[in-house]
């Protein structure tokens, strides 16, 4: 581990430091029996710290903590979901046009044209527009998105690899297919695949986030941080410390995944 830890520049480790914090306010307070996200007492609207809640109320009387807690664990998962989604058929057809090239290639790439073509938030909100509420039709429209990226990454990475001399050489040697994309393949592509998922995580935590913020794909009482910022921006006056806790959480996390993509020595 401490291996591990030490191949990590500064950056990097602190972005480590930032996203477990994250972690642990998404999924510490629920172990801690903290309150329902839901549950609301009007009596203690924007109401200030206190045991029972140490981040506050919202304008509902309900705890703060728990409901960024909740926010954190939805954003999160769908954005895991999203891009774990996204990166297995994105990697595959990736390959397979490297692999094969020609009229392979040209079919895959120009389906990945034809999605780029239409914005990607443009495509999400028509999908929600066709169901509304739908955290389903969100978490499509985002994997359908994202898909194109890891296509035209891995493709561009493994075309070269495939054409070298090395690659021909253990082919013509008749190792198995396992051998080759253990020793040839996996090696070059985890490289630039384990930066494109952090990016493309935070691109969706993004995304999620700004459909929140105007009431797309996930609506009330669900916790969501953009939507957490629109419910609470009428009383920024009374309480701004209340609206800036969403905007902080959600600053951290992204500042933590750039942190930890960074490739900089410390």
């Amino acid at each position: 581990m401490m291996m591990t830890l030490s191949r990590f520049s500064v950056r990097q480790k602190l972005g480590l430091i930032l996203l477990l914090l994250v972690f642990a306010l998404a999924f510490l307070p629920p172990l801690l029996g903290f309150a329902d996200p839901l549950q609301q007492d009007l009596l203690k609207m924007l109401g200030s710290p206190e045991a029972a809640a140490p981040f506050g109320y919202d304008h509902l009387g309900r705890s703060m903590l728990a409901r960024l807690s909740a926010a954190l664990q939805l954003s999160l998962g769908l954005a895991v979901v999203c891009v774990c989604t996204a990166l297995l058929p994105g990697v595959l057809l990736g390959l397979l046009a490297a692999w094969y090239g020609g009229a392979v290639e040209r079919l895959l790439s120009g389906i990945a044209a034809v999605c780029l073509a239409l914005p990607g938030l443009l495509l999400v909100l028509l999908l929600a527009a066709l169901v509304p509420d739908s955290p389903l039709m969100l978490y499509i429209g985002l994997s359908l998105v994202l898909w194109v990226e890891f296509y035209r990454v891995s493709c561009a990475t493994l075309r070269p690899v495939v054409a070298s001399p090395a690659l021909q050489a253990s082919r013509l040697l008749g190792l198995s297919s396992w051998l080759l994309l253990r020793r040839h393949i996996l090696p070059p592509l985890f490289t630039v695949m384990t930066t494109l998922i952090i990016f493309n995580l935070i691109t969706t935590i993004m995304a999620i986030s700004a459909l929140g913020f105007i009431s797309v794909g996930i609506r009330p009482p669900t916790p969501e941080l953009g939507m957490m910022m629109t419910e609470l921006l009428p009383w920024y006056q009374e309480a701004p410390w209340v609206l800036m806790q969403p905007v902080a959480v959600l600053f951290v996390l992204l500042i933590s995944l750039n942190l930890l993509a960074s490739k900089e020595k410390g």
